[in-house]
């Protein structure tokens, strides 16, 4: 017989909360366990590394919808890995993206702080710059996209 634990269990060792465990139970990413006959859950090692799976894919920023088609690409261990690899580069397109908004907004919040001149807040760089923003809302909607 195969070795199971609680949801408890499953959350400390993932490192996980309950809540998420159940969550993704409820939209079919992580299979229902079968339960006991005090009608608990109980989960198995397949639970574990499914789970642990999820997570590093959600760590990656990878949406329960690409997780869900991966899952289902792990399951044909034959096929050709064109359409994961797909996956991975649209993820990785977008956190480049991400990185080039995060670079102009340091670059932008370093100008601001290194116009302060450490008076007081009427002469306060950081505000006057939030105040004047209007001017500079077409380069952040345009930095967005």
């Amino acid at each position: 017989m195969e070795t199971t634990f609680s949801i408890g269990k499953l959350a400390a060792d993932s490192g996980c909360k309950i809540e998420t465990i159940r969550y993704y139970e409820s939209i079919g990413l992580l299979a229902e366990p079968e339960r006991n006959a005090g009608n608990q859950r109980r989960y198995t090692a397949g639970h574990y590394d499914r789970l642990v799976f999820i997570l590093h894919a959600r760590d990656l920023g990878l949406s329960i919808e690409s997780i869900r088609q991966l899952i289902e690409l792990s399951r044909h261990p034959e096929a050709p890995c064109q359409d994961a690899d797909a996956i991975a580069e649209r993820q990785l397109e977008d956190v480049r993206k991400r990185i080039a908004r995060l670079k102009l907004l340091e670059a932008e919040l370093e100008k601001t702080l290194e116009s302060c001149s450490h008076g007081t807040i009427s002469q306060c760089s950081v505000i006057e710059a939030l105040a004047r923003c209007g001017a500079c809302e077409r380069e952040h909607r345009r930095s967005r996209n």
